[in-house]
């Protein structure tokens, strides 16, 4: 299993009050990779008011992949943004390991994210002069550490990239491209690894292969991995599915598939949009979101 996270930084919030017992627990808590608590955000004023994050709280379980969906505005990218440290909340609090990202300074945050966050967005956001293989060690060299060809080598075989390192990114496909960026991502092993609608700008099949890695990522790597999406199928690759509306937690799903997810997502959205439905005048237009995701 993959060694990832930093050591006594890793190791989670523990919440739980210290036993006496000699006998442990039979389902000891888990190890938390994330916690998010009492989350508020808000943006603009006035009528321009939009709160994508509404006093929501969230643990997310290292080594385990979690999906977060929800419809429109739902506060889903911003959640994902806090979560990663890109983004600030208004209140509340997000823990990395046991680290308080609110009360580092803008240097030791940059460095957390460098070092402890892997990202994987829609757009690949590879360097177009560099080949495969300098784009993925990349945030090794940013941050002085050393390569170790080990894990190098096990994660250029994971993903199938073995040919492909010298090529620049005009050179690979689109799914050839994400997976660099995945690799990319987990090169300094980090704490958690996010991914913003990873598949959104490939064809099934290239998703399919990067959602197999992903998976793999956890299964094999002992990885953990935080998602954001829109579709049920991608969603059902996770062990958890998480559910928002309007800013707060509205449902979770343990061992998904396509059909319970794209039900429960269906029914979310449908009780967000009744509520505006019975107020609004008959010829009014649906509200928009606000741009919040």
């Amino acid at each position: 299993m993959w060694a990832g996270g930093s050591g006594d930084e890793a190791g989670g919030m523990n919440t739980s009050a210290t036993h006496t017992d000699a006998h442990p627990s039979p389902n000891p808590a888990p190890r938390l990779a994330i916690q998010a608590i009492g989350l508020y955000k808000t943006y603009g004023k006035g009528d321009a008011q939009v709160r994508p994050l509404d006093d929501l709280s969230l643990d997310i379980e290292a080594e385990r992949f979690t999906a977060i969906m929800g419809p429109s505005g739902s506060g889903k990218s911003t959640l994902l943004n806090m979560l990663a440290g890109l983004d600030t909340p208004d209140s509340g609090e997000v823990f990395i390991g046991r680290t308080a990202i609110s009360r580092l300074g803008d240097r030791k945050l940059t460095a957390l994210r460098r070092d402890r966050i892997g990202f994987v967005f829609q757009s690949f956001n590879l360097v177009p002069a560099m080949s495969a293989e300098e784009n993925i060690l990349l945030p090794l060299q940013l941050s002085g550490q050393k390569t170790d060809g080990r894990i190098f080598d096990r994660m250029v075989d994971l993903l199938g990239l073995r040919e492909r390192l010298g090529h620049r990114p005009h050179e690979l496909s689109g799914g050839q491209q994400q997976r660099v960026a995945v690799a990319r991502a987990l090169v300094a092993q980090p704490d958690v690894l996010v991914a913003d609608e990873p598949t959104g700008n490939l064809d099934s099949n290239s998703g399919e292969e990067v959602l197999n890695i992903l998976r793999a990522s956890v299964d094999e790597l002992g990885q953990t991995v935080v998602m954001v999406t829109h579709d049920p199928r991608a969603a059902s690759r996770a062990d958890r599915v998480v559910l928002l509306a309007d800013g707060r937690l509205a449902g979770e799903l343990a061992h998904p598939d396509p059909e319970s997810v794209s039900t429960a997502l269906m029914n979310v959205t449908a009780s967000t949009a009744r509520p505006a439905a019975a107020s609004a005048p008959a010829a009014a237009h649906a509200p928009t979101d606000g741009g919040a995701r």
